[in-house]
C-alpha cells in the first residue's frame, strides 16, 4: 500500500498533506543537541501556547464554552474516523483514480467519497440548516430531468442532421415542448436514421430508435446526459481553464432550460428539488430564480404565461411540501423556501430598471416569497457587465426599497484588480447582505474586515469553485482564510445538477476532509450561520433555529455513540 496520504502539500496531481497527525501531538526526536532540557521544555510550552492562541480565533473555538458533552464527543468521533480513512481510503490505490487524497477534485473522487463512513454515516445524516445559494435551473439531478422529459408527450428533440459516431461528442440537442398540432407523423424516423433531416422527434421515440451501434436507448441516455452535466473529461481536459469551462457550463443550461420552463415539468421539478433537499438534511432554501426570460410555457406548449406564473408555482409547491411534512409529523424538517430574483449581467441599464420594477411588484404581491435581488453570469465573461455599470439604478432601488435586499454574486474569479474582482467593492458599497462566492475576497484585507464587522456572510460553493477551475482541490481553496478571519460562511451548492453533487453533503464532506483542524463543530457552526444570515424574518428565523437545534442535538448524540 502506498502512503499517498502522508505526502506533502503541493499543487498539481500530487496529493496534499493528509492531516493524519495533529501538530499539537508532535514530539521532537531525540538528539545530541546541547540545548538544556528546561530551555526546550520552555520552547515547547511557548509553541503550544501560540498554537492555542491561533486556534482560539477559529469559528469552533469562539463558542467553545457552549458545546455540550455530546457535541464534543461527536467531534472526537468524527476526527478519529477521518484520521483512519485518511489511511484506509485515501492512502490506497483506486482503479481509475491515479492520485487519491482527501479533498481531491470532486468529479474523480465522488465514487470513493460515497463509500466512506465519514460520508455515508455522518455527513449525509447531518442537519445542514439552509441552502442559501442554488440556481433553480440547476437544482435537480440530470437523470431525473431526462426522466421528466421522457415522461411527457410534448417533449421533442431535434439535431441538425442524422447523429452518428463522428458527431456524437460535439452535437448539442434541442429539447423542447411543442404543441400537439406540431407533433410529427406517427411514422417519424429516429435522429440516428440516415434519412433523418433535422425535424422534431418525440424524445421517447428518439430514445427507442437510437442506433444500436451507438448503444441503443442506453447510448441515447449517455449522450443526452453528457450535454446536461460537466464530467471529468470536460473539467480536467477539454475545458481545463476557468474561461473554457464556462463554455461547457453555459451549454448545459441551453439544453435543459426549455425542458424546465414548461409548467407541468416545472411543478414536478420543484417538488423533486425540495424533497431531495429535505432528504439531505436541508431545512430551508433560498433559490436564485432567473427572470431574464419573461415567460414560462403553459401546458399546451404554446401559450406564453407571464413570469408571475412562476411565483404562483413556487407558492403552491412550497405550501404543498410544508403540508406534506406536517402530515408526516416532520415540521422541523422544512422551514420553507424563498426566491432571490435575478437577471443576467448582460442586460442594459434600462432593462435592469424594468427588472427592478418587476421585482418590486412581485414583492408586493408575494411578500413572503421574494427574499432579495441579484445579478448573475460569468463575471470574467466579455459580455457580462460589472456591478459599477448598474450603480445608478441599484443605488436608487436600495434607497427606495430597503425591504428587498441585494444578495450579490461577486468575486467569483482568480483575478486581482480585474473587473470581476472589483465587483466585491461595489457589492459592499451597494449594501449587499451576503456575497455569492467571494472567491477573491481573501486578497482584500480591508474588505474582509468590513465583512467581519458588518457580518456580511459569504456563500461559499466549494465544489462549484473547484469544478469551474478556480482551484485545483479543496486544500487549496481560500475558505479557511475567510472563515478564520471571523467572517460568517454558509456552504452552498450553486449548480449541483451540472456537477452531479446534489444536496449539500458533498460540499460539507470536502470541507471537512481538507483540514485537520476543521471538525464537526465547525460544520455545525456553518449550519447555524445559514439560518442566522438567511432572509427569514426574526420570528421565523428563531423557529427555524430551534427546529434545527432539536435535530442537531439528536444527530450529535447518535454520532457520539459510534465506535470510531
Amino acid at each position: 500500500m502506498r502512503m499517498r496520504a502522508i505526502q506533502s502539500l503541493s499543487l498539481g496531481p500530487h496529493p496534499p498533506q493528509s492531516f493524519i497527525t495533529s501538530s499539537n501531538s508532535w514530539k521532537p526526536p531525540s538528539s545530541s543537541s546541547q540545548m538544556p532540557s528546561d530551555e526546550l521544555a520552555a520552547y515547547l510550552r511557548r509553541r503550544d501556547g501560540l498554537i492555542a492562541e491561533d486556534r482560539a480565533l477559529r469559528i469552533d473555538h469562539v463558542r467553545a464554552d457552549s458545546y455540550s458533552e455530546a457535541e464534543r464527543k461527536a467531534d472526537r468521533v468524527v476526527r478519529s474516523i477521518r484520521a483512519k480513512e485518511n489511511i484506509s481510503v485515501w492512502g490506497v490505490d483506486h482503479e481509475h483514480v491515479p492520485h487519491p487524497y482527501p479533498g481531491m477534485e470532486f468529479l474523480n473522487a465522488k465514487e470513493i467519497i460515497m463509500k466512506t463512513d465519514l460520508y455515508s454515516k455522518i455527513v449525509s445524516k447531518m442537519p445542514k440548516g439552509g441552502l442559501l445559494h442554488v440556481h433553480q435551473n440547476a437544482s435537480v439531478e440530470a437523470r431525473t430531468v431526462l426522466d421528466l422529459a421522457l415522461g411527457h408527450p410534448a417533449i421533442h428533440i431535434c439535431v441538425s442532421g442524422p447523429l452518428n459516431a463522428a458527431s456524437l461528442e460535439t452535437v448539442l440537442p434541442k429539447i423542447y415542448p411543442i404543441p400537439v398540432e406540431e407533433y410529427p407523423a406517427a411514422d417519424a424516423i429516429g435522429i440516428t436514421d440516415p434519412l433523418y433531416t433535422g425535424g422534431w422527434v418525440p424524445i421517447k421515440k428518439a430514445r427507442e430508435l437510437f442506433d444500436p451501434a451507438l448503444g441503443g436507448p442506453a447510448g441515447f441516455d449517455k449522450w443526452v446526459l453528457s450535454t446536461f452535466v460537466i464530467n471529468p473529461t470536460d473539467a480536467f481536459k477539454t475545458y481545463n481553464t476557468p474561461m473554457k469551462i464556462w463554455l461547457k457550463f453555459g451549454s448545459t443550461f441551453s439544453v435543459t432550460d426549455p425542458i424546465i420552463r414548461f409548467v407541468p415539468i416545472q411543478k414536478e421539478y420543484l417538488r423533486m428539488f425540495i424533497r431531495s433537499s429535505i432528504d439531505d438534511g436541508i431545512s430551508y432554501i433560498e433559490i436564485r430564480t432567473s427572470f431574464f426570460k419573461k415567460y414560462i410555457l403553459a401546458e399546451d406548449a404554446k401559450t406564453k404565461l407571464e413570469s408571475r406564473e412562476i411565483l404562483l408555482i413556487f407558492r403552491e409547491v412550497t405550501n404543498e411540501m410544508k403540508a406534506e411534512m406536517k402530515a408526516k409529523g416532520r415540521e422541523d424538517d422544512f422551514a420553507g423556501l424563498k426566491i432571490i430574483y435575478n437577471t443576467l449581467r448582460i442586460v442594459s441599464s434600462e432593462a435592469l430598471k424594468a427588472d427592478l420594477d418587476q421585482c418590486i411588484k412581485f414583492k408586493k404581491e408575494f411578500p413572503d416569497l421574494i427574499a432579495g435581488f441579484d445579478l448573475v453570469g460569468h463575471e470574467d465573461g466579455e459580455e457580462c457587465k460589472p456591478l459599477v455599470y448598474y450603480a445608478e439604478p441599484l443605488l436608487h432601488f436600495a434607497k427606495e426599497h430597503p425591504d428587498i435586499p441585494f444578495i450579490f454574486h461577486a468575486g467569483e474569479t482568480l483575478g486581482d484588480g480585474t473587473a470581476a474582482d472589483m465587483n466585491l467593492y461595489d457589492a459592499i458599497l451597494l449594501g449587499t447582505k451576503r456575497i455569492g462566492h467571494g472567491f477573491s475576497l481573501a486578497k482584500h484585507p480591508k474588505l474582509m474586515q468590513i465583512c467581519r464587522e458588518e457580518k456580511i456572510a459569504i456563500e461559499v460553493c466549494p465544489i462549484s469553485n473547484e469544478v469551474l477551475r478556480l482551484t485545483s482541490s479543496m486544500p487549496m481553496h481560500p475558505l479557511p482564510i475567510i472563515m478564520n478571519q471571523g467572517i460568517p460562511v454558509v456552504l452552498s451548492s450553486d449548480d449541483p445538477a451540472m456537477f452531479n453533487s446534489m444536496g449539500l453533503s458533498f460540499d460539507f464532506f470536502q470541507v471537512l476532509v481538507a483540514s485537520e483542524v476543521t471538525g464537526l463543530l465547525t460544520l455545525g457552526q456553518m449550519a447555524r450561520d445559514s439560518i442566522t444570515y438567511s432572509m427569514l424574518d426574526e420570528p421565523s428565523k428563531r423557529a427555524a433555529m430551534e427546529a434545527w437545534k432539536r435535530r442537531w442535538d439528536k444527530f450529535v448524540e447518535e454520532v457520539a455513540k459510534m465506535n470510531p
